[in-house]
């Protein structure tokens, strides 16, 4: 169980804090997700937290910035882009921070490479790319009690590019 100020993350809203936990016959976690515009705190039933996971610890979150450049680009695709951006964002409600950096890191590939050839890239790469790198700076900052931004830049580091580059 998860008490008052633990970081977890919610499978749909990404890292959230926990504000409060009721107790009674529907026992509820208050959450409030972390790093949003206008958070909206979201009621969630602690019989259903086997669907929450801890965010990473320090160690697993400095460890996925020192694998970054090696991580693999993921390969999937379908026969349209709204049967693509749906397998991506149910990657990302069900898989790890891992995962979510992989899904950057192969969107970024996939941009790039349309954007070499002058092809616009369809809008459902652009929308997969900022999800996933909003669940996975969020959930790194907190790991690493930093901010977003400086994530940002410890992955550009850590594949030796440079500010200007992104």
């Amino acid at each position: 169980m998860y008490s008052v100020g633990d970081y977890l993350v919610h499978p749909g809203q990404g890292v959230c804090q926990v504000r409060d936990v009721t107790s009674g016959p529907q026992a509820v976690y208050q959450l409030l997700p972390v790093g949003k515009r206008h958070p909206v705190h979201i009621s969630f039933p602690v019989a259903n937290e086997g669907r929450l996971r801890p965010v990473l610890t320090r160690d697993e979150a400095e460890r996925i910035i020192e694998d970054y450049p090696t991580i693999e680009v993921e390969r999937f695709q379908a026969r349209n882009n709204s049967l693509e951006e749906e397998h991506y964002r149910t990657e990302m409600r069900q898989g790890s921070c891992r995962d979510s950096v992989r899904i950057v890191k192969t969107f970024r590939a996939r941009i790039a490479e349309l954007s070499a050839r002058n092809k616009k890239p369809p809008v459902a790469y652009e929308r997969i790319l900022k999800e996933a790198r909003e669940r996975s700076c969020s959930e790194l900052a907190v790991a690493l009690g930093c901010t977003p931004d400086d994530v940002a830049l410890l992955l550009q580091r850590s594949m030796g590019e440079s500010a200007e580059q992104n």
